[in-house]
């Protein structure tokens, strides 16, 4: 079978979406299908990445909000595209203009689209969310809710990756919603990979001694994540607790949060660490991981965490709550940061040792090849297709980039 994604959130900077994408292309070939990965690039393109991946770039402009990312604008061209792969199933991953590029298009394939964001989550509920109910600012944002239930009569399938997200969906009228989580790279992230040392080094460029609690956050620096008000809730309570923050990321809030940070002794922002291996010995390495974001649709650090046996301090909504295991952290009700300091609080006096012994115990973590053969199995049955066929000879991929003048 060979499955096309149109990935509008991919940037070849990083973020979860594209430690997603790259599992995805080393996934299709294994379990016996085509992947081809449609992205807006700088140019277009076309890169393989192996038998049976292929990663397709199409010329599009830059996001005026964010420049290391772009969008797709021309519906003809994607639709060029579309048809020149010939896909047996085809998979949109952002609920904005591209999914309706994509349901607009006049192939006979399958067709899915995944919600790797929640918008009204991370903006409308966000901004709104401490005036006013849910279900006030859902109403307020009626044209969003029919363009949703209008891409779930475009679309066999619209997944979610936490059953609180799909379940909303449902009640908001749109159709075809199904639940399938993801999961973390095998062989990457471990409760082994524990550093006393690198703890210890850690705490005291925070200036802080070994008896401390070492909290680490990973992620994208954007609003919609929260990293201010983590940072404060650390860095404003030292003189109640001892307990350092260690904030790992990328991003346009970057100056900001540095020059938040710079006010707190025991809060840092370290340079983004690219290297995933890197990164799981830090992971393991701290006490718990916090996370400010209420937005998630799943939460690849907060899996990440779980694999390294991390406990967990964390929003009461969204899908980081999925990954706690009971006895290691706690969650904190959204957006508040009084609420996130007695979370810490909490933490600290119930003795971060024991929860770490829980969350190692409870380190099992969904598989990204568990969530693939899930997704691929439920692509083959729309399409009627068998679970594992066989991916096509090259020369049709050739055909396909001559096909759009690439070859």
């Amino acid at each position: 079978m060979r499955i096309v994604d149109v990935s509008a959130f991919y940037s070849p900077e990083g973020g979860g979406v594209r430690t997603y994408v790259e599992a995805k292309l080393r996934a299709g070939p294994r379990f016996g299908h085509e992947t081809v990965i449609v992205v807006p690039g700088h140019r277009d393109c076309v890169e393989r990445r192996g038998p049976g991946a292929v990663l397709v770039q199409v010329a599009s402009p830059t996001l005026p909000v964010d420049r290391r990312y772009r969008y797709f604008d021309d519906q003809r061209a994607l639709h060029r595209v579309l048809d020149a792969w010939r896909p047996d199933h085809v998979e949109a991953s952002s609920p904005w203009s591209s999914a309706t590029m994509v349901g607009r298009w006049q192939g006979a394939a399958t067709r899915s689209l995944v919600m790797h964001s929640d918008p009204l989550a991370a903006y409308a509920y966000r901004w709104l969310g401490g005036i006013a109910p849910i279900g006030a600012v859902d109403r307020l944002f009626v044209r969003y809710w029919r363009h949703l239930r209008g891409l779930g009569r475009m679309f066999d399938l619209v997944i979610s990756a936490n059953g609180g997200l799909s379940g909303r969906l449902a009640e908001g009228g749109v159709a075809n919603t199904h639940t399938i989580r993801m999961g973390v790279e095998p062989g990457i992230f471990s409760p082994a990979l524990r550093s006393a040392d690198l703890r210890a080094e850690a705490l005291a460029m925070l200036g802080l001694g070994q008896d401390a609690v070492l909290l680490i956050g990973v992620g994208r620096f954007s609003a919609e994540k929260r990293w201010p008000m983590v940072a404060r809730a650390v860095g404003e309570g030292r003189s109640k607790r001892e307990a350092g923050l260690l904030l790992v990321g990328h991003g346009a809030m970057r100056e900001r949060l540095e020059l938040l940070c710079a006010r707190f002794a025991n809060v840092a922002v370290l340079p983004r660490i690219n290297d995933r291996d890197e990164l799981a010995r830090l992971l393991a390495s701290a006490d718990a991981l916090v996370h400010g974001c209420e937005a998630e649709t799943f939460c690849m650090v907060a899996a990440e965490a779980r694999a390294s046996g991390l406990p967990m301090l964390v929003p009461d909504r969204g899908a980081a709550a999925d990954q706690i295991v009971r006895g290691a952290g706690a969650t904190y009700r959204s957006g508040s940061e009084p609420a996130l300091e007695s979370a810490i609080d909490n933490f600290i006096e119930g003795g971060p040792a024991f929860q770490r012994a829980a969350a190692v115990r409870g380190c099992r973590a969904r598989s990204m090849d568990d969530h693939f053969a899930e997704l691929f199995a439920c692509y083959a049955g729309l399409s009627g297709l068998p679970e594992a066929v066989p991916a096509q000879p090259a020369e049709a991929s050739v055909q396909s980039e001559l096909a759009l003048g690439w070859g």
